[in-house]
């Protein structure tokens, strides 16, 4: 793993926790709460959960069992938060 990959990396993060701030203070204020916005940072703190795991914890170049044992978990995790939203709305 090269440093220039990590500083994209570190820099796609970044701008990934500047969007979940922008959803969260300014959506309720522009009427961009619900359940598009809570999709929307689910995806994002997928993306970046994915991002940390396979270039931060350096598991990109280890076996598929592992890689894809901690995205089903950041699958799982994700589904659970989208399903307790849902039932709530109701």
């Amino acid at each position: 793993m090269n440093t220039r990959h990590l500083n994209t990396v570190w820099v796609v993060l970044m701008l990934a926790t500047l969007a979940t701030l922008g959803i969260g203070e300014f959506g309720a204020r522009f009427g961009l709460a619900g359940p598009l916005a809570m999709a929307a940072l689910l995806a994002i703190c997928f993306v970046k959960g994915r991002l940390v795991a396979l270039d931060f914890m350096g598991l990109r170049g280890v076996k598929f069992f592992w890689r894809s044992l901690l995205l089903g978990w950041l699958l799982l995790v994700s589904a659970l938060i989208a399903i307790a939203y849902w039932i709530a709305l109701k």
